[in-house]
């Protein structure tokens, strides 16, 4: 039985399968791709980040099934909503739906109040972190962004804060390399049904959710803060909304 194409895009972190733990269970209903974003590799030494290249990674996935089939649903996370949003501009015909889970899409809304002060916090670590040890950016980067005054002293509760392993250090280095997504040239997809999925913990992803409920996105919330997809509730909207767009979809071509 023909399997329609899942693509999965993580954000920072973990990838491939590892980033999306609760959606394994889909390839059983869906032909899934769990991708590794430009620069993320398990044992290769990190990359800077280029958004251009993430959009072909997106592109490349959705282009050919191997039977003749091109096309599918887009997942994406955090900064993996940036290429996500790209491939779909660019090719439009190939995405069927749009799934932005707490996505960091901050390029669309610079001039709103949420938005301009994340930047204002954020540019001047982006500004010298060249000039910095990936450690150093880390937990900067960290205190920051999640509001930890001090992330050494309970490392347990800010994961990758200290980078001992191997793993780790190169996910600090990755971090240091990542552009800042406000820099991300994104335009409004047009014409795919899109969900916004955030945990309804912090006002700047739900200000770009609600900026993209204006241009006709659905939102829905659910707990689990920056990782909503991980709890029952955010795994039952993402695999609902595509299961509906499925179907409305089929019955148009029937």
């Amino acid at each position: 039985m023909f399997k329609q194409r899942v693509v999965f895009v993580h954000g920072a972190g973990s990838f491939g399968a590892a980033a999306w733990p609760k959606q394994h269970g889909m390839a059983l209903g869906y032909d899934s791709l769990f991708l590794r974003r430009h620069g993320f590799d398990a044992v290769a030494e990190p990359l800077p980040s280029d958004f251009s290249a993430d959009a072909a990674i997106v592109l490349a996935a959705l282009a050919d099934d191997g039977r003749g089939e091109a096309g599918g649903h887009i997942v994406a996370h955090s900064q993996g909503a940036i290429a996500a949003m790209m491939a779909a501009v660019e090719r439009p015909e190939l995405v069927q739906s749009l799934t932005l889970v707490e996505p960091a899409c901050l390029s669309l809304t610079a001039e709103l109040p949420a938005t301009a002060a994340h930047r204002v916090l954020m540019q001047p670590l982006f500004d010298v972190r060249l000039h910095l040890s990936d450690d150093d950016f880390q937990r900067e980067f960290i205190r920051r962004a999640f509001a930890v005054s001090d992330p050494v002293s309970d490392p347990a509760h800010v994961p990758g804060a200290a980078a001992s392993t191997p793993p780790d250090q190169r996910e600090a280095r990755r971090l240091r390399l990542q552009a800042p997504p406000w820099e991300a040239p994104l335009q409004i997809v047009p014409g795919v049904p899109t969900l916004i999925l955030t945990g309804g913990w912090e006002p700047l992803y739900e200000e770009i959710a609600g900026y993209l409920r204006e241009t006709g996105a659905l939102h829905r919330t659910a707990p689990g803060g920056h990782r909503p997809q991980d709890s029952a509730e955010g795994d039952g909207i993402i695999r609902s909304f595509i299961a509906d767009v499925s179907r409305s979809q089929h019955a148009r071509a029937s």
